[in-house]
């Protein structure tokens, strides 16, 4: 990855980190709402709701338009694959760890078994 990549997965991962972030972002890829509509939703303020709405659209997770005097906030699809994309990368990594550890244990293990079977042989 990156510094570009490093810098979008940040942006990414930071947006969804917060549960109210991660709740509009499923609402809104359900169907565009209001960010008006939205702060309905939730217990805090409306200039705290459209600051959640700001830092998604920064990310890229959302989308919004002006429709008269209301934001409109639609769900971005692709940058939600590329959230799944990130984490399956990262699956992948730790999957090859997690094989070299097993493998290291293996090794070990065989050669702990040969030094116990010599030492059998021996008595």
């Amino acid at each position: 990855m990156d510094v570009l990549d490093e810098d979008r997965a940040d942006a990414l991962f930071h947006a969804l980190a917060d549960r109210t972030r991660r709740d509009i972002v499923r609402r809104v890829l359900a169907g565009e709402h209001s960010v008006s509509t939205l702060a309905a939703h939730y217990d805090m303020s409306f200039a705290a709701v459209q600051k959640h709405v700001a830092v998604l659209d920064r990310a890229g997770l959302i989308t919004k338009r002006r429709h008269g005097r209301e934001q409109l906030a639609s769900g971005e699809v692709t940058a939600i694959r590329s959230v799944s994309s990130l984490l399956a990368e990262l699956e992948q990594v730790w999957r090859g760890r997690v094989a070299r550890i097993d493998d290291l244990l293996a090794s070990e293990n065989a050669a702990s078994d040969n030094a116990v079977s010599e030492n059998t042989r021996e008595e």
